[in-house]
């Protein structure tokens, strides 16, 4: 047998690439889109990545001791393998021949491909996310954050220029280290009551630390968005309201009315009319050097400040216009985060199993509005999708059908998202309860009662 003439890593960005366009999917409501050989493809990876040059597989305290050794910074890349969101940027990432690799050069680079035995004090990040990655000191001390749901929701996108910006970013801040230091307060994660995602109410006792390489890898495998899943898992066994930064994880900063540059570390590229931005008096072309004192490496560092924004308050953008900074304030509303548009998050799918018994709902638009003539203001959300297993088959069970338009949901009258829907429901009620509920079926209304899990 001959060798392979290509770098382990370049095998593992081909069969990435092939897996987008030839692999079979696996497709259902609220889970991401995965290879049909995850199997495979897990013990690919490592097959191929485990004794790469670059790259520390699947062991971070590794990189840290590394980091320590050589004076790097630290890139920690988490990667769900099995699932084809990212697909794209992460083969971008692994390619030997890409302008990133003089970048990554200067980086300790360790690939993390589950989630088991991460401290959880020390990676707080957007846990929904298949690709994301985490800078650090080699003192654990936090640069930045990178994360981007324009590479999840197109698996094909290798676009790489706000991950190039990024480790530009991180390199600058390791530079001024530790003189640095003191803008980064705000990036560290906070305590938590669980060391590791294994010790996770739902999760103890099922899952180790470690990976079951002489077994079936795949079910033994931790994934990131299992740990958001069960922190909300035990504030509901209790009977309490689930804490909104846990409905609302790591908002997008389009919640404040913010669109950022694809292409930049945090250039604002458009303002949503009435918003929040708007009234602060952000603009297009202005550069956020600090948001909550942070200075911002990538849009994944500005929806981490979101995530620690409080529920209400003041809290203070510096940006740079025309060549020199100005300080401006956000004004927060008490539902500030309900603005947050959750429903293509992986953790979203257990939450309707808990308030919604399964069902997929979808705010209908003006037009639709004016041609069944209902009001704009009033609630109107089209059941788009009924489940059917488990919790996931309540409402079916209830008697809600596809196509129903939901028009009152206890006292909920008002236009609301599916995002508003699930939050308010989630503070307001039990498990246990039955919510009265109005639709609209072939042009009657029906009552139903739906039920809180």
């Amino acid at each position: 047998m001959h060798a392979s003439p290509f770098p382990g890593s370049f095998r593992v960005a081909l069969r990435l690439t092939c897996a987008i366009t030839l692999t079979s999917l696996l497709l259902s409501p609220g889970s991401a889109e995965t290879v049909k050989d995850r199997e495979g493809a897990v013990r690919d990876d490592k097959a191929a990545l485990e004794n790469d040059a670059r790259w520390i597989y699947n062991d971070y305290e590794k990189g840290f001791a590394e980091a320590k050794r050589t004076g790097k910074p630290l890139l920690v890349v988490l990667r769900c393998v099995p699932c084809l969101a990212c697909a794209g940027i992460d083969a971008q990432v692994l390619l030997q021949e890409t302008d990133l690799v003089p970048l990554l050069n200067q980086f300790v680079c360790v690939r993390v491909i589950n989630a088991n035995a991460l401290d959880l004090s020390l990676f707080q990040f957007d846990y929904d996310l298949s690709f994301s990655a985490l800078f650090f000191n080699a003192d654990r001390s936090i640069y930045g954050r990178y994360g981007s749901w324009s590479h999840q929701k197109n698996a094909q996108d290798k676009t790489t220029a706000s991950f190039k910006r990024a480790l530009e970013s991180v390199l600058e801040l390791h530079r001024g280290y530790p003189a640095s230091k003191t803008g980064l307060a705000g990036k560290q994660g906070g305590s938590t009551p669980f060391k590791t995602p294994v010790e996770l109410p739902g999760l103890l006792g099922k899952y180790k630390l470690d990976l079951n390489w002489n077994g079936k890898v795949v079910p033994s495998c931790v994934h990131c968005h299992q740990i958001g899943d069960a922190f909300r898992v035990s504030y509901r066994d209790k009977g309490q309201s689930i804490p909104l930064d846990w409905i609302y994880p790591c908002p997008v900063p389009e919640t404040i009315g913010l669109t950022l540059a694809a292409d930049q570390a945090a250039r604002v590229e458009a303002i949503a009319p009435n918003s929040i931005a708007a009234r602060s008096g952000l603009q297009p072309g202005d550069d956020i050097v600090l948001i909550a004192g942070q200075r911002p490496i990538s849009t994944a560092d500005v929806s981490w400040a979101l995530h620690r924004f409080p529920n209400e308050g003041s809290p203070t953008v510096v940006v740079r216009r025309a060549g020199s900074e100005q300080t401006l304030t956000l004004a927060l509303s008490s539902n500030w985060r309900m603005q947050s548009d959750i429903s293509r998050r992986v953790g979203t799918w257990p939450m309707r199993g808990m308030v919604t018994g399964g069902l997929v709902l979808e705010d209908l638009t003006d037009d639709e509005r004016t041609r069944r003539e209902l009001s704009k203001d009033s609630m109107a959300l089209l059941v788009k999708f009924v489940g059917e297993y488990g919790k996931h088959a309540a409402a079916k069970k209830a008697g809600f059908q596809k196509g129903d338009v939901i028009v009152t949901i206890g006292e909920f009258k008002t236009r609301a998202s599916e995002s508003e829907l699930i939050g308010r429901l989630l503070q307001d009620r039990k498990p246990g309860e039955k919510v009265k509920t109005a639709v609209l079926r072939a042009g009657e209304r029906v009552e139903l009662e739906l039920p809180m899990q």
